[in-house]
Protein backbone atom coordinates (compact mmCIF):
# COMPACT_ATOMS: atom_id res chain seq x y z
CA UNK A 1 0.00 0.00 0.00
CA UNK A 2 2.49 2.24 0.48
CA UNK A 3 4.13 1.51 -2.69
CA UNK A 4 1.02 3.02 -4.39
CA UNK A 5 1.03 6.10 -2.22
CA UNK A 6 4.41 7.17 -3.65
CA UNK A 7 3.74 6.03 -6.94
CA UNK A 8 0.40 8.04 -6.99
CA UNK A 9 2.20 11.21 -5.55
CA UNK A 10 5.20 11.12 -7.95
CA UNK A 11 2.25 10.50 -10.98
CA UNK A 12 0.77 14.06 -9.53
CA UNK A 13 4.25 15.57 -9.63
CA UNK A 14 4.22 14.79 -13.26
CA UNK A 15 1.03 15.86 -14.32
CA UNK A 16 0.66 18.93 -12.61
CA UNK A 17 1.24 21.86 -14.96
CA UNK A 18 4.40 23.44 -14.80
CA UNK A 19 4.33 27.01 -13.43
CA UNK A 20 4.46 29.98 -16.49
CA UNK A 21 7.88 31.67 -16.44
CA UNK A 22 7.85 34.95 -15.86
CA UNK A 23 7.93 37.46 -18.25
CA UNK A 24 10.86 38.66 -19.25
CA UNK A 25 11.38 42.98 -19.97
CA UNK A 26 12.70 43.20 -23.41
CA UNK A 27 15.12 46.69 -23.49
CA UNK A 28 13.88 49.84 -24.89
CA UNK A 29 15.03 50.52 -28.41
CA UNK A 30 18.17 52.80 -28.14
CA UNK A 31 18.05 56.38 -28.97
CA UNK A 32 20.42 57.83 -31.85
CA UNK A 33 22.69 59.85 -29.38
CA UNK A 34 23.33 63.28 -30.24
CA UNK A 35 26.27 65.20 -29.54
CA UNK A 36 26.22 67.22 -26.66
CA UNK A 37 26.40 70.82 -27.14
CA UNK A 38 28.63 72.83 -25.11
CA UNK A 39 27.03 76.36 -23.26
CA UNK A 40 27.75 79.12 -24.98
CA UNK A 41 28.65 81.51 -22.10
CA UNK A 42 31.73 78.35 -21.07
CA UNK A 43 32.64 78.73 -24.63
CA UNK A 44 33.31 82.28 -24.84
CA UNK A 45 36.64 83.60 -25.78
CA UNK A 46 38.40 85.25 -23.07
CA UNK A 47 41.79 87.65 -23.51
CA UNK A 48 44.43 86.20 -21.08
CA UNK A 49 46.70 88.51 -19.26
CA UNK A 50 50.36 89.51 -20.22
CA UNK A 51 51.78 86.72 -17.67
CA UNK A 52 49.13 83.85 -18.90
CA UNK A 53 49.72 84.91 -22.83
CA UNK A 54 53.31 83.30 -22.28
CA UNK A 55 51.82 80.37 -21.72
CA UNK A 56 48.83 79.92 -23.98
CA UNK A 57 48.86 82.85 -26.53
CA UNK A 58 47.76 86.47 -26.97
CA UNK A 59 44.48 85.24 -28.99
CA UNK A 60 41.68 85.04 -26.80
CA UNK A 61 40.70 81.39 -26.01
CA UNK A 62 37.48 79.56 -24.19
CA UNK A 63 38.44 78.25 -21.06
CA UNK A 64 38.95 75.00 -22.18
CA UNK A 65 41.46 75.49 -24.52
CA UNK A 66 43.23 77.94 -22.15
CA UNK A 67 43.64 74.56 -19.48
CA UNK A 68 44.40 72.45 -22.36
CA UNK A 69 46.95 74.91 -23.22
CA UNK A 70 47.89 74.87 -19.74
CA UNK A 71 48.35 71.54 -19.43
CA UNK A 72 50.63 70.87 -22.42
CA UNK A 73 52.83 73.11 -21.08
CA UNK A 74 53.13 71.96 -17.81
CA UNK A 75 53.52 68.16 -19.35
CA UNK A 76 56.56 69.28 -22.06
CA UNK A 77 58.38 71.28 -19.29
CA UNK A 78 57.95 68.44 -17.05
CA UNK A 79 56.73 70.28 -13.85
CA UNK A 80 54.08 67.70 -12.51
CA UNK A 81 55.39 66.06 -9.47
CA UNK A 82 57.03 62.63 -10.22
CA UNK A 83 55.16 60.81 -6.72
CA UNK A 84 52.10 63.06 -6.19
CA UNK A 85 50.96 63.29 -9.99
CA UNK A 86 47.61 66.12 -8.32
CA UNK A 87 51.04 68.79 -7.57
CA UNK A 88 52.34 70.82 -9.87
CA UNK A 89 55.27 72.74 -8.83
CA UNK A 90 55.96 76.59 -10.63
CA UNK A 91 58.56 77.89 -12.97
CA UNK A 92 59.03 81.37 -13.50
CA UNK A 93 56.46 81.73 -16.04
CA UNK A 94 53.78 80.24 -13.72
CA UNK A 95 55.08 81.35 -10.46
CA UNK A 96 52.99 85.14 -11.28
CA UNK A 97 49.71 82.68 -12.21
CA UNK A 98 50.12 80.54 -9.36
CA UNK A 99 49.66 83.88 -7.05
CA UNK A 100 53.13 83.69 -5.88
CA UNK A 101 53.04 79.38 -4.50
CA UNK A 102 55.26 77.17 -5.85
CA UNK A 103 53.04 74.32 -5.66
CA UNK A 104 49.55 74.05 -6.34
CA UNK A 105 46.90 71.31 -7.01
CA UNK A 106 45.75 70.31 -10.28
CA UNK A 107 42.22 71.39 -8.80
CA UNK A 108 43.38 74.65 -8.09
CA UNK A 109 45.15 75.02 -11.62
CA UNK A 110 41.56 76.57 -13.31
CA UNK A 111 40.74 78.99 -9.93
CA UNK A 112 44.48 80.39 -10.58
CA UNK A 113 43.93 80.54 -14.54
CA UNK A 114 40.56 82.61 -14.48
CA UNK A 115 42.22 85.37 -12.54
CA UNK A 116 44.36 86.28 -15.48
CA UNK A 117 41.26 85.67 -18.19
CA UNK A 118 39.09 88.77 -18.72
CA UNK A 119 36.33 89.44 -21.69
Amino acid sequence: MAKKKATKKAAKKATKKAAPKKATKKAAPKKAKTKRKPNAAFMAPLTPSAQLAEIVGSKPLPRPQVAKKMWDYIHKHGLQDKVNRRMIHADDKLKPIFGGKKTVTMFELTKFASKHLSK
